[in-house]
């Protein structure tokens, strides 16, 4: 029986850190972005939730700018640059892309 439990306990607790925001290699959260989690490694996590809801905040996002160009969209900033085939992103600080989830 306390074997069960154990495992029981271990796989809970890996199934709950695989629904936290900026999770595994994005290294944890560093601030929010509006209603965007930036992660630790610099790119927007994938994540539904909202970080103003869940951390406070204004109570509302920033205004978000839409860019064509790559200059001016680094995470953080509160721009996103518009892809070729619509995808909204920013750049992380090694220079990778991180789309938002529409």
């Amino acid at each position: 029986m306390p074997i069960i439990l154990l495992l029981l306990c271990l796989c809970s607790g890996s199934l709950w850190a695989g629904n936290t925001p900026c999770s595994g290699k994005k290294g944890g959260i560093d601030r929010c972005d509006g209603d965007l989690f930036l992660c630790n490694d610099g790119s927007i996590s994938g994540s539904k939730k909202s970080c103003s809801a869940i951390y406070g905040g204004q109570g509302t996002a920033r205004p978000q700018t839409l860019l064509q160009g790559a200059d001016g969209c680094a995470c953080g900033t509160g721009s996103f640059c518009t892809g070729p085939r619509g995808g909204v992103y920013c750049l992380t600080p090694t220079g990778n892309k991180s789309y938002r989830r529409k």
